[in-house]
């Protein structure tokens, strides 16, 4: 397979183009990334009764994920410990037990096996039931209502993989009144590496102006992103546009300076938004500061390692889950402010749906970008080349005020180099005790030069 350190040179910006097509690496994602990173697995708001359940998958491991009695949400191997068969076929539901299709056994919503049937006949009242419950996921936990899996009991907390990302994302995580997630979230397949969306989200603002050039034109006539229709000229200096932030572990964003309102359909609700975000504004600084008030009115695309992704501004919530080196079914949910008008949470929704829904303008666009990338490092002699991600090179910095090491330009890749120092991290190192002993010097990957 091959030495990492090749795959991956963080301080000159760039990647084997192996890691999008190469089953070996594949295979080392989802035992070293996948069955060790925290996952997003589902949200308060959808799952707020007990028995309320999602059905969803942590790399390509099929998981439910499900509301106890004492209110704790917990997560188990959607597979039954007899044959492995699922348990559980719906998407969604409500529910006192969970029983497989295939021979009847049946689960509570602790994990428990307490139904097999005959079992005085068959097994002669023998079978250790107690033995036999459903996988559970090792740790669950939620930052703002937004709940995660990991497999691994030895990570650390989901706070402390967030990392300095946690600043930043409580700028619109943690909004007044908290966030909900419209759902049952749309689905489709894309024939991609499910790194390719999630690099595009963490900051690619380069292809604004280009692949969505015509678009953009149609959907945000009254967005300032207007400005960056064709790639022509910058309507201001990029550090007076936005800035990138990369983290710990790997999780980063781009932030567009006001850029969350205009990008609706018609003034007035373009005018709904602003006064929205006008009202909400003082208690966000009131609680966060000025700083993280500014990004509350700013536009975000960015991921949280490995496969969540998100949009601030066309609210747009998605995870990529893998299926196998070429191609991710791709989970796409609308998120909203709990106390929002019901008539802005409509807006907000059909609009993510006509960008970033499954059959969105923009979400084709960006389809046959993903798509072209991965496909085309199919070939043996192209896969022996090398991808650059070195805009904004040498411009690192640390801030006073903003954790992690951020750049003053919107767009940027900063936070491309982010993800994949974070990624090859993760590849190489046998255990967490590895990862956590590098945390203190992981800035010098960027600031040295």
């Amino acid at each position: 397979m091959g030495d990492f350190d090749a795959l991956i040179n963080t301080k000159d910006g760039i990647q084997s183009r192996r890691i999008f097509h190469d089953q070996a690496i594949y295979d080392l994602e989802m035992e070293r990334i996948f069955a060790r990173c925290w996952l997003f697995l589902t949200h308060e708001s959808l799952i707020p009764n007990t028995g309320d359940y999602i059905t969803t998958k942590m790399g390509q491991d099929n998981v439910i994920v499900v509301r106890q009695q004492s209110g704790k949400v917990r997560a188990f191997v959607n597979s039954c410990s007899h044959r492995g068969a699922r348990v559980c076929a719906a998407e969604a539901g409500n529910t006192r037990s969970f029983v497989c299709s295939y021979h009847g056994w049946a689960y509570g919503i602790d994990g428990s096996l307490q139904g097999v049937p005959l079992e005085k006949e068959v097994y002669n009242n023998q079978l250790d039931k107690s033995s036999h419950g459903l996988v559970e996921v090792a740790l669950v936990d939620n930052f703002c209502g937004f709940i995660y899996g990991c497999f691994d009991p030895q990570a650390p907390s989901l706070r402390e993989y967030l990392g300095e990302a946690a600043w930043y994302l409580e700028a619109w995580m943690g909004a007044p009144g908290g966030t909900e997630l419209i759902g049952p979230p749309s689905r489709s397949i894309l024939y991609c590496n499910w790194k390719t969306p999630g690099e595009n989200f963490i900051g690619d603002m380069y292809h604004v102006g280009w692949t969505h050039a015509s678009s953009t034109q149609v959907l945000f006539s009254q967005s300032p992103l207007m400005a960056l229709q064709g790639n022509a000229s910058l309507p201001a200096p990029a550090e007076v546009m936005g800035m990138h932030f990369t983290s710990r572990g790997g999780h980063g964003a781009a932030i567009t300076y006001g850029g969350r309102g205009g990008i609706y359909t018609t003034a007035r609700e373009n005018e709904m938004l602003l006064a929205w975000l006008a009202a909400q504004t003082p208690k966000v600084a009131e609680r966060l500061g000025e700083v993280r008030a500014k990004f509350y009115n700013s536009a975000w695309d960015g991921t949280i390692f490995p496969n969540n992704s998100f949009l601030v501004g066309p609210n747009t919530f998605k995870v990529w889950l893998p299926r196998g080196p070429g191609a991710i079914e791709a989970l796409t949910w609308t998120w909203v402010e709990k106390d929002m008008p019901k008539e802005l949470k409509r807006i907000i929704a059909r609009n993510m749906n006509q960008t970033f829904g499954t059959a969105g303008m923009l979400e084709s666009e960006d389809a046959d970008n993903m798509e072209s990338m991965t496909q085309s490092n199919d070939g043996l002699v192209t896969r022996r080349g090398t991808l650059n991600a070195q805009m904004g090179l040498g411009r690192e910095r640390e801030d006073v005020v903003m954790p992690g090491v951020v750049s003053d330009a919107m767009i940027n890749e900063l936070s491309h180099r982010g993800f994949y120092r974070y990624y090859q991290e993760m590849l190489v190192a046998e255990s967490w005790d590895e990862l956590r002993a590098n945390s203190s010097k992981w800035k010098k990957a960027h600031l040295e030069r």
